[in-house]
């Protein structure tokens, strides 16, 4: 699928930038840049497919990317999810050809966009981009262990804190644009079970829900009540992307014109 014209020389809007993009050096950067576009990243398109071959790799500047995993009954739960600091199809960097797992959007924002192919010929003279793939391969795959143990171990409130905790860093803001039933999709949870929970916090004074949208009113008190996960992960994610590294500036960093990706496949309004 094209993503527009050929590449000018573009900024970043508002300051945000990929971390995987900005912990790169100039040199290797320079590999990325001729092919990247940015895209529009629209709630409800799917990037990848489980079992499909893996054609574009995603680098969020923001937004959340939701890694879901979809069983015969058509049921989904989340095992991982993706923002400012992570790559939707890293693995093709190394040759892998097919994703694991759906990839949908479920915060929309905007990305850097290439062709695997592409990713993987830069990454094939980059040994700096190499040495981010693998590390950051295993973050993700940290995470969806941990996903698996949180929804084993940990109690629906304390996920639910959890899971917002991780949207508010992917929105850079207390607004979170969510309904209910999405996050009770995202938890493996019935819509009830994630009502009664927002209510208690909602009573406690910690958010304010109305239709398609959480308002965090108390980050601090949301995360003691959150399970460990949601520092695990950070603490994981942080040790590959130093945060430091997020706040270069963006005026080397250039990209094609912006498009928009239309999505193909479960395209119904989550609000």
């Amino acid at each position: 699928m094209p993503y527009g014209t050929p590449p000018v020389t573009r900024r970043v809007e508002g300051g945000k930038f990929n971390r995987f993009l900005a912990t790169l050096p100039p040199h290797d950067f320079a590999l990325l840049a001729p092919q990247l576009r940015t895209i529009a990243l629209e709630r409800g398109a799917m990037l990848h497919d489980v079992g499909e071959e893996i054609e574009h790799v995603y680098f969020p500047h923001s937004g959340m990317v939701s890694l879901v995993v979809v069983m015969q009954s058509g049921a989904t739960v989340e095992t991982a999810s993706i923002g400012r600091a992570g790559v939707i199809g890293a693995s093709a960097g190394l040759g892998a050809r097919w994703a694991f797992a759906r990839s949908i959007v479920q915060l929309p924002g905007t990305a850097g966009c290439i062709s695997a192919s592409q990713f993987h010929a830069a990454a094939n003279q980059s040994q700096a981009i190499r040495d981010f793939i693998v590390p950051y391969n295993d973050v993700l795959l940290a995470q969806v262990q941990q996903s698996v143990a949180c929804n084993a171990l940990h109690t629906v409130e304390a996920r639910l804190c959890r899971w917002l905790l991780q949207a508010r860093d992917c929105v850079d803001g207390d607004a979170i644009p969510l309904t209910q039933e999405f996050l009770g999709q995202m938890l493996g949870v019935r819509r009830t079970t994630v009502t009664l929970a927002a209510r208690l916090l909602q009573s406690a004074g910690i958010i304010r829900y109305r239709r398609g949208l959480i308002q965090i009113l108390d980050r601090a008190a949301l995360e003691a009540i959150s399970c460990e996960c949601y520092a695990v992960v950070r603490h994981n994610v942080d040790k590959v992307f130093p945060h430091s590294s997020a706040k270069l500036a963006t005026s080397g960093k250039i990209f094609g014109p912006r498009t928009t990706r239309t999505p193909e496949k479960d395209d119904t309004p989550l609000v």
